[in-house]
């Protein structure tokens, strides 16, 4: 799919924007379920290195993936910011630690430039586009495409 085609011009995003590191991500609103803090995870054995573990949420089980790991950032130890971005990939819900949420905000679509062959050391296959926004860039991710479609299916078996 051409992602200039999948963006219109005169679209206006919301975006739930979070940290990791030093760099500045974001994810469409409309696949956030929710933003929780930092709780205690389950750690599962033989469970890929990016998968912290599991949490249950209101009774159900939910593998979370640390991005950090997912991105080849390294590890970074959790702090009061951390937060769990609680999303649905493809059938799965899944949830995202991350080093903090930092807000929710509205994007127009033409500030948003195709993405370079490499960011930030994350693949480029991740990352959906990168917003201009009042002198910062924006890495806007695709959740579709953190879990490739065998990670998915084993996360079922984590999960």
């Amino acid at each position: 799919m051409d992602p200039k085609k999948e963006l219109d011009p005169r679209e206006v995003l919301q975006l739930v924007t979070f940290r990791l590191g030093n760099e500045e991500f974001s994810l469409d609103i409309l696949r956030v379920q929710e933003i929780i803090r930092q709780m205690e995870i389950t750690r599962v054995p033989k469970a890929p290195d990016f998968v912290e573990g599991v949490i249950n949420l209101r009774g159900k089980v939910i593998p979370v993936l640390d991005l950090r790991k997912r991105f080849g950032l390294g590890a970074d130890s959790s702090t009061n910011e951390t937060r769990i971005i609680v999303v649905e990939v493809g059938s799965r819900t899944v949830g995202l630690k991350v080093d903090a949420v930092s807000e929710v905000l509205r994007l127009p679509a033409d500030r948003v430039e195709p993405p370079p062959a490499m960011v930030t050391g994350v693949d480029s296959e991740y990352i959906k586009g990168v917003g201009k926004l009042e002198g910062r860039l924006l890495i806007l991710l695709d959740v579709e495409k953190v879990l490739t479609r065998s990670e998915r299916e084993s996360l079922g078996e984590v999960a």
